[in-house]
């Protein structure tokens, strides 16, 4: 399995599959190959849902974007 984590402070949100973290690099931007963090947005969010992504990534993504207008998230291997 896949951790999420945020960013900022670090607090683990939950896993993901591997399935769903292909999905993230493919609709994502990465400034590198060996990125593992990502900017998120009510917009990205959007866009996630409109490209097919699974109902409970699109649950943790919105749990970990919570009250706010934007947030971080990193991820690695389990």
């Amino acid at each position: 399995m896949i951790k999420i984590y945020d960013k900022e402070s670090g607090v683990l949100w939950g896993e993901i599959t591997e399935t769903q973290l292909q999905f993230l690099v493919g609709q994502l931007e990465e400034e590198s190959s060996t990125d593992q963090d990502y900017y998120l947005n009510q917009a990205t969010l959007e866009m996630f849902e409109a490209a097919g992504a699974e109902a409970d990534l699109l649950a943790l993504l919105r749990r970990i974007l919570g009250e706010k207008e934007e947030a971080e998230f990193r991820w690695e291997q389990g």
